[in-house]
């Protein structure tokens, strides 16, 4: 990787290491992060020394979702191929996700922590998804994800309604396992005891409990038609121009 990396990677003892590496934009997603994600998780998936991954971002900014201006420079022909590989590479994962948040969390940067086997975050972590603010639909399987998890209203609240939740709510609602001060060494520490557990049983497991994600593939679909539908609509470009103009004054 060069110096332009947007995506650091470490494997050591068993446990891969994704690290969103774009602190100017506070790890805003564009479409080599997709990309680079897509692949690692592909590769994850493929490598027999890599038992569990784990997601990080950075001091007080896990992410900050994905990056605006991509939206605003939407091409129909281009479609949201790296975004949907990205999804897809998270639903075909076959081994552990464990993330720690610190900071930020919006958007994508919580609809991802869906698709966590665990996740941890510290007491300041705020986790949000401004989509209809911007005229946009739920993304990442999040519109049917999160009922299931959390329940209809509280999951109407973050995804529709648009309130941040807590640190402290976000563990409430079943959206991470533990909060604590020092997020990213709990999540390393879950993620290494999980690289010890037997692969094929751990693997079989983790199916048995999640499913096999016929449905949630199903439902990115659907969001991602939506979606693309959405960021050429009069009101998303309404809404690209108004943030613009915010972030110019």
């Amino acid at each position: 990787m060069n110096e332009t990396t947007l995506i650091e990677r470490q494997l050591a003892d068993g446990v891969l290491t994704l690290r969103m590496n774009r602190p100017e934009k506070k790890n805003a997603l564009n479409r080599a992060m997709y990309g680079a994600l897509a692949e690692a998780l592909e590769g994850a998936n493929a490598d027999e020394a890599v038992r569990a991954v784990l997601l990080l971002g950075g001091e007080g900014h896990f992410s900050s979702g994905n990056d605006i201006a991509d939206f605003a420079g939407f091409d129909a022909k281009a479609g949201l191929a790296e975004v949907l590989r990205f999804l897809h590479a998270l639903v075909d994962l076959e081994k552990p996700l464990v993330a720690g948040v610190d900071g930020l969390a919006v958007g994508i940067g919580t609809t991802v922590l869906f698709h966590c086997d665990l996740a941890y975050a510290t007491p300041r972590s705020s986790f949000r998804t401004p989509f209809l603010d911007l005229g946009l639909v739920p993304e990442a399987g999040s519109s049917l994800l999160a009922p299931g998890l959390m329940g209809y209203q509280r999951a109407f609240a973050l995804l529709v309604l648009g309130e941040a939740l807590s640190a402290e709510e976000a563990l409430a609602a079943g959206l991470l396992v533990s909060v604590g001060d020092d997020a990213e060494t709990l999540a390393l520490k879950a993620a290494a005891r999980l690289a010890t557990k037997p692969p094929e049983a751990l693997r079989i497991a983790r199916r048995l409990i999640r499913g096999d994600g016929a449905a949630v593939r199903v439902r990115i679909g659907e969001e991602a038609t939506a979606f693309a539908e959405r960021l050429v609509s009069a009101e998303a470009r309404a809404a690209f121009a108004a943030f613009f103009d915010r972030r110019a004054h």
